[in-house]
């Protein structure tokens, strides 16, 4: 692929990891207290694996490890939700 590609890639992987702060800011502001709605953690994934493949192709060891650690992350507080939302629709006596 060509450089120019790349950047592209690298600019707009920033852009999704950089949106989710300014969600994470509408909504809160929206419901009047600070939140992390679901679409925050996906804007990171989305926008973290972006920023891990332009890692991965600059070859540089601190970006990829910093981006690959975050995605994990990120995807471990997705999954955590959802779990707590399944739990939570279950009847009193079972949880």
């Amino acid at each position: 692929m060509s450089s120019t590609l790349w950047l592209i890639i690298g600019f707009t992987g920033q852009a999704l990891f950089a949106s989710r702060f300014i969600v994470q800011w509408l909504v809160s502001e929206k419901r009047g207290k600070s939140v992390i709605p679901i679409a925050f953690w996906y804007l990171s994934i989305s926008g973290g694996l972006l920023l891990l493949t332009y890692a991965i192709w600059r070859k540089d060891p601190v970006f990829i490890l910093g981006q690959s650690m975050g995605v994990f992350i990120y995807t471990r507080n997705l999954m955590l939700i959802y779990r707590e939302r399944r739990g939570s629709s279950l009847p009193q006596d079972l949880s």
